[in-house]
């Protein structure tokens, strides 16, 4: 069983709830920017969304027309008889809100998703880069030390260069606006797509 030093454990530990702080500074810092009328978008937007609202709406609209047949029934004069265009005006209006309220909350939603996944892709093209010079200073110590046979790696040679971000995406839109391009299709970057 390989011994654990406590003095590692604790800096694992440091280090995850260093991360964790992090991320919970970054989604604060974006809650501060959030204005009031926003905020209530939001809330009115969680809680439509909510299974209680849809048995709300579809009781309201029971209520609406059997409390309209019964008027009718009984020989008065129905608020909104049918085939009940109140009721027609009123969930237009209801949808209308509803979708500007989610398209609201929708954007705010991509915009932080936009925001990761950018912090995502400079993370990746950090660690890409580290992970190339990392193949770099171990083919250079297999070089040097005495005692290992010195070889060339073909594949360790083309990895040790970092890729070129520019010429992936160049090559990227090159595939996608080809004929028979597929957008889906993830192949490996070319060589030329190293950093030289």
């Amino acid at each position: 069983m390989r011994n654990t030093h406590p003095e590692h454990l604790d800096e694992a530990k440091q280090h995850i709830v260093q991360n964790v702080e992090t991320v919970a500074e970054l989604r604060a810092r974006s809650e501060e920017n959030v204005g009031r009328h926003q905020r209530t978008i939001e809330r009115v937007t969680g809680a439509l969304g909510r299974p209680r609202s849809l048995y709300f709406i579809v009781g309201f609209v029971i209520v609406w027309a059997v409390g309209n047949h019964f008027l009718l029934s009984v020989g008065q004069t129905p608020f909104d008889p049918p085939p009940f265009f109140w009721l027609q005006g009123l969930i237009a209006l209801a949808a209308l809100l509803m979708t500007t309220m989610v398209l609201t909350t929708q954007n705010r939603v991509t915009k932080h998703a936009e925001q990761r996944s950018h912090l995502d892709l400079q993370i990746n093209l950090l660690a890409e880069q580290k992970t190339a010079k990392l193949i770099s200073l171990i083919e250079e110590l297999r070089r040097d030390m005495p005692t290992v046979r010195d070889r060339v790696d073909p594949v360790a040679e083309v990895m040790k260069e970092a890729i070129d971000p520019h010429a992936v995406m160049t090559a990227m839109q090159e595939t996608m606006e080809s004929p028979g391009g597929d957008a889906n299709e993830s192949a490996p970057p070319p060589p030329a797509a190293r950093r030289e």
